[in-house]
């Protein structure tokens, strides 16, 4: 268990009755949600743009609800980062996650995806860890939490990119690859990342209840939320109108709700 696992205990859960280590907590935190299926492979609705996937759509949900936790993260690191580095890369968490939650709002009614309005209950608890921590425990914290968290994802992503057939998913993909890479560069010049416990634990695949790694569904009448994009945004969304007026040919929107 490294120090800030330590730090962590009992606080990213309501009660405390858990005590788990950071990798544990860590590992599929930026994943937003557990597989929902042994078939991820599995089509699930033929649209314009080429067949949807339960793995597209989970993609979909997944970059979202990084959002929800990384963003706010970021807004945090602008208030406590107590060095230029930290401050440099929450600003980068701000940018590059109000872009991406831009594309994934655009492409979301368009493929029939739910998109949830609440980060995990392990992910809001990484965002209550760091808030509640200053000075060089929370820089550390930072850091190192990132890093593993965008390490994890990185893979999955290219998975993504490489293998979807629908091209609204695949350009999300291509965001996604940018964002990330960008992330993860940001933290280690931090100087702050201990790399060898990082990749031990982005590569240790513990096991956590599908409620503790699943996003609520919004609720109903409540307004969708939105991550602005800072007065000095640099990441660029999709262009959904021009990618959405192409197609594919592939087929007819889909009928059925896939989220």
């Amino acid at each position: 268990m490294v120090r800030f696992s330590r730090n962590a205990t009992g606080t990213l859960f309501v009660g405390g009755a858990m005590a788990l280590t950071l990798a544990a907590l860590a590992y599929p935190a930026m994943l937003g949600l557990s597989q929902v299926s042994g078939a991820p492979d599995r089509v699930i609705a033929s649209t314009r743009w080429g067949p949807l996937t339960e793995q597209d759509r989970d993609f979909v949900v997944k970059v979202r609800a990084a959002g929800l936790w990384e963003y706010p993260v970021g807004q945090i690191g602008l208030r406590k980062g107590g060095s230029e580095a930290v401050i440099t890369a929450s600003r980068h968490l701000v940018d590059g996650h109000a872009a991406l939650d831009t594309t994934c709002r655009a492409i979301a009614p368009l493929l029939n995806i739910t998109l949830p309005d609440e980060a995990s209950p392990q992910q809001r608890g990484f965002v209550r860890q760091l808030d509640g921590e200053s000075g060089r425990r929370f820089d550390t914290d930072f850091a190192n939490i990132l890093r593993m968290t965008h390490g994890s994802i990185f893979n999955t992503v290219a998975k993504i990119r490489s293998t979807t057939k629908n091209s609204l998913v695949r350009a999300l993909a291509d965001q996604a690859n940018d964002t990330v890479l960008d992330h993860i560069s940001m933290m280690e010049k931090t100087g702050l990342v201990d790399f060898d416990r990082t990749l031990f634990q982005q590569t240790t695949s513990p096991k956590l209840p599908d409620s503790d790694l699943t996003p609520p569904p919004p609720a109903a009448g409540r307004p969708e939320v939105v991550l602005t994009p800072p007065p000095s945004a640099t990441s660029t969304p999709v262009d959904i109108d021009a990618l959405a007026g192409g197609g594919t040919g592939a087929g007819p929107s889909p009928a059925p709700p896939a989220g």
